[in-house]
């Protein structure tokens, strides 16, 4: 299913791909970015328009501190469950605010018809669309913060692109997950890059 979509990077370098969700936050997004910090990891934000609205003092810090950022909507859209011409507006709409060539659908759900059509609300850049390898599902109230890290720790390979949300609902797992992640993989020396 989307073949054409980056679902993990083929390499047999010791790297993973750390993404963020949902932000920015301005509480949990600096939580997140000084914890990258001190292991000089990288990583890539897929942002909500409207936070970065809300947000632009905190937006500014992810690309100052050298991270990538994404396009994720304006308004968190699930694509399956709006209209095309709603869903593309929306992506137009955080393209005025967030200025990048990456994508990713919330939910990872979008048609057919609306991922043929995202050049056009991305002011005609030539999109990625960025899927993921391995769901931390740090936003499941249903798991514990450690089955979120044996998520990340046992399904993360070379090439892993990860997904973690720099939200308020994910933020409880986050504290605890997150340190240690990174912990793990600096000592088995992966490096941490942003798309």
């Amino acid at each position: 299913m989307y073949p054409s979509y980056v679902w993990d990077i083929r390499t047999k370098e010791k790297v993973v791909y750390l993404t963020f969700d949902d932000g920015p936050h301005p509480e949990v997004t600096p939580f997140v970015l000084h914890e990258l910090k001190k292991h000089d990891a990288l990583a890539t934000f897929f942002c909500i328009g409207k936070n970065v609205v809300a947000h632009p003092e905190t937006y500014q810090q992810i690309l100052d501190e050298g991270h990538t950022t994404g396009n994720h909507t304006h308004n968190h859209l699930n694509g399956w469950k709006v209209k095309d011409d709603v869903y593309l507006k929306d992506i137009l709409e955080a393209s005025r605010h967030i200025d990048s060539s990456l994508f990713r659908p919330p939910y990872g759900r979008i048609t057919t018809f609306q991922a043929k059509n995202l050049p056009a609300a991305m002011k005609g850049k030539k999109v990625k669309v960025i899927m993921w390898e391995v769901l931390s599902a740090d936003f499941d109230e249903s798991i514990t913060a450690i089955q979120c890290l044996q998520n990340v720790v046992f399904k993360s390979t070379p090439g892993s692109i990860i997904v973690f949300h720099d939200s308020e609902k994910a933020y409880s797992k986050l504290q605890y997950v997150l340190p240690r992640v990174l912990q793990f993989f600096s000592e088995k020396k992966y490096r941490f890059e942003a798309l």
